[in-house]
């Protein structure tokens, strides 16, 4: 049991109102996953040439200045960051892999949430409004998002575990299911030169996607692939920097709604999470079917 979420905007007044629109959607999955939350938002861009790192600390008293110094040191002053409680964004021209390195030979603490010109990630543990509040959930503005609320089956409780997951830039995975073959996966990924941070099921699908689109396919031949590679039960849910794409198992075992309006698509475990959106009587509302890939851009 989890709850998935999606919401993206078509209408661009709406945007500045992601989060006031994606908070009752996430707090109505509670039920779903009360053990831990996050979602990842795609805002604007930030300058040619950069990238943003999301940062997640174990204590909320962490003090980011210390690191961003640091940092300026190796990035020639040319960096810069904004930090609420123990989550911090830093924006630099360097590097993913610099960046990683230096992370984890100076900072092996602090856990690298995602990577991307417009991507933005958040998750914790705790209830979907607790996590909300921590991070100001209701004023982030954007053109898409993906949020997820966590019961724990298969790995522990914690920040790390907590869903999205990240692979590359600008790409995010949620999962409702569990999958029986997430071993196999990871060993295969692992020959491949692919390393893991947790043992959760959901990573393994996350970087068996990314693995397919760094070899060159496209995301819907990813998962056209994935549902050979991937067994078990699951509705996944992801989020790329211009599109979100949902497919469900063969089976249809995991619940997914899907309403279609002319201002937004939103996306949701169980339709109360979007009786709330504005003119949802005139949206066409489906469940989307079995092995089937459905894709919406901005």
């Amino acid at each position: 049991m989890c709850g998935i979420v999606g919401l993206l905007l078509k209408k661009e007044s709406l945007r500045n109102r992601i989060g006031e629109l994606l908070l009752p959607m996430l707090i109505g999955m509670t039920e779903r996953g009360p053990d831990s939350a996050g979602l990842a938002v795609f805002t604007e861009t930030v300058p040619e040439g950069n990238l943003k790192f999301n940062l997640y600390a174990p204590s909320m008293s962490f003090k980011w200045e210390s690191l961003l110094n640091e940092f300026r040191t190796l990035a020639n002053n040319k960096a810069s960051m904004s930090s609420q409680g123990n989550h911090a964004v830093l924006i630099s021209n360097l590097p993913i892999d610099t960046v990683k390195s230096w992370l984890k030979q100076q900072y092996p603490n602090i856990h690298l949430l995602s990577a991307g010109h417009a991507i933005d990630v958040y998750k914790d543990t705790g209830r979907p409004a607790e996590v909300a509040e921590r991070y100001d959930f209701i004023n982030l503005k954007g053109t898409h998002l993906v949020g997820h609320t966590r019961m724990a089956t298969e790995s522990a409780v914690t920040p790390a575990h907590a869903h999205p997951f990240t692979a590359g830039t600008d790409w995010c995975l949620v999962h409702n299911g569990s999958l029986s073959n997430p071993n196999n996966i990871r060993r295969k990924l692992e020959h491949e030169g692919i390393t893991f941070e947790t043992d959760n099921d959901t990573e393994a699908a996350c970087r068996f996607l990314e693995w397919r689109m760094r070899e060159g396919d496209d995301l819907e031949t990813a998962l056209d692939k994935g549902f050979d590679a991937l067994d078990g039960f699951y509705t996944l849910l992801m989020g790329t920097s211009d599109q979100l794409a949902l497919v469900r198992d063969p089976f249809a075992c995991k619940p997914a709604v899907v309403a279609e309006h002319d201002d937004y698509v939103a996306i949701a475990s169980e339709f109360r999470s979007l009786a709330h959106l504005p003119d949802i009587k005139n949206a066409h509302v489906f469940e989307p079917s079995p092995k089937e890939m459905y894709l919406w851009k901005i």
